[in-house]
């Protein structure tokens, strides 16, 4: 899935929110995805507890702040079109990094819930090494994912953060989710949280912000 792809869907169009270090200056990106009812804005205030000088912050806008409107744990088709136009949004976003010349191993994809949600999708549907992927409350889109998933993500670091309580997200979705990137080969971290609701902590700040570090080490 790239730029070039013919996706037309109700997210194409819709600004990508900019931050932190100009694109032309940055050596690293991270591509942010907000969650239901959210602004791309509102994940830049986030990205403020995570980032680093010399990464620039790339935030999509969902169009009525929404990604997809059902639950993501209902069928695939259920939440189309606007799953696929949010996996597109994020490749787009991930092409004006490339553009700018940082190479997809510098580029991380951090979301909150339904934008968590959409990242991880992402990753599993476009294998290759990235800079990492922080799923924060988040999980593979889908009733159930008993299919295959084939591609290596060549050791991409894969934070998956959720209370063990969330009322949105499952924690069996969570343990599904991590064994399916670690059957891409990816390098996973889990983390259930107990008690926390719905919501980020600190250590999964410190955590991200010691991913986002690390992608500016040569």
């Amino acid at each position: 899935m790239s730029a070039g792809d013919d996706v037309d869907g109700p997210h194409q169009g819709q600004p990508l929110v900019t931050g932190a270090t100009p694109l032309e200056e940055a050596s690293a990106a991270l591509v942010l995805t907000h969650g239901r009812g959210a602004t791309a804005q509102g994940m830049l205030d986030l990205a403020t507890e995570i980032h680093h000088d010399g990464v620039a912050l790339l935030a999509p806008q969902a169009a009525g702040k929404t990604w997809y409107p059902n639950s993501f744990l209902a069928p695939v088709e259920a939440n189309e079109p606007g799953r696929t136009s949010g996996l597109q949004a994020i490749a787009d976003a991930i092409d004006e990094a490339s553009d700018a010349g940082i190479p997809t191993d510098r580029v991380m994809l951090v979301g909150f819930s339904q934008g968590a949600c959409l990242a991880s999708e992402f990753l599993a549907r476009n294998p290759r090494r990235y800079g990492g992927l922080a799923a924060l409350s988040g999980g593979l889109i889908g009733e159930d994912l008993d299919e295959t998933y084939p591609g290596d993500l060549e050791e991409t670091p894969v934070f998956l953060g959720c209370s063990d309580v969330d009322p949105h997200i499952p924690e069996e979705r969570v343990h599904e989710t991590a064994a399916v990137f670690e059957s891409m080969a990816a390098d996973v971290t889990k983390r259930l949280y107990e008690g926390m609701g719905h919501g980020v902590n600190e250590d999964e700040l410190e955590t991200v912000s010691g991913m986002v570090a690390d992608l500016l080490e040569d």
